[in-house]
């Protein structure tokens, strides 16, 4: 179980808080869904989650134990937004081994059986892959450190409808095993697969029931967020 309590983050250089008293509980095998506008402070929570950045007061705590940033980086995977522009290696196995030389082919074949790419050769550059099967490789980098939490970053950000629904599908598949914690500026269709919802607005977290998002009322949004077309990157 994921545990935040009273989360700041106010770095020296702003003026006011970028997160402001985060608290909310993400059990194990559950999809948590956090919606919010550009700037709201999605993907700074998610930072901190991965310990990438220090919170400045309050708690993150996995079961009853209180993590720190070097914790925090062993406990969570962190897929990027748009995480294709961060590929570096030339082939997938060149990808995947990157920081885990001594990968065995059976964790390898493992993670990409797990993402629905077990089918590709591994001599085949991620550059050549479609948009989807690029964020599939995306979430098997991850998987191959076996993480108890996977963090996303707007996961089906630019991608066509087809692409999307391939990548909310293995979502779905994901979360029998892990605990997901997904943000986005729009719910679209990941709302219909959360167990828990929030809304973040300049950098207050509110609880929402998930099924608001499935009945959209045209000329209106959900109060707190936003429901548009445009992408983020915060």
């Amino acid at each position: 179980m994921l545990y935040l309590k009273d989360l700041v983050y106010h770095p020296a250089v702003t003026h006011t808080a970028i997160l402001k008293s985060i608290s909310l509980e993400l059990a194990p095998q559950q999809l948590g869904l956090i919606v919010g506008p550009s700037g709201s402070g999605k993907s700074t929570l998610l930072e901190v989650l991965a310990g990438l950045a220090r919170q400045t007061t309050g708690k993150i705590l996995w079961r009853d134990q209180e993590l720190a940033p070097d914790s925090l980086q062993q406990l969570a995977g962190l897929v990027f937004q748009f995480p294709e522009r961060h590929f570096c290696g030339h082939t997938i196995l060149e990808e995947l081994r990157l920081g885990h030389p001594e990968l065995s082919k059976e964790k390898i074949d493992s993670a990409l059986a797990s993402v629905g790419l077990g089918h590709l050769p591994l001599s085949t550059a991620p550059r050549s892959l479609s948009g989807g099967q690029q964020r599939r490789l995306a979430l098997a980098v991850q998987l191959i450190r076996q993480p108890f939490l996977l963090l996303l970053d707007e996961p089906t950000a630019g991608l066509d409808w087809s692409m999307r629904k391939q990548v909310i599908s293995l979502l779905t598949e994901l979360k029998k095993e892990w605990s997901l914690l997904v943000v986005s500026h729009e719910p679209g269709e990941m709302a219909a697969i959360a167990d828990r919802c929030w809304t973040l607005n300049y950098g207050k977290l509110t609880p929402i029931d998930p099924a608001l998002f499935n009945q959209p009322v045209l000329g209106q949004t959900v109060p707190g967020t936003t429901i548009s077309g445009s992408k983020s990157e915060e």
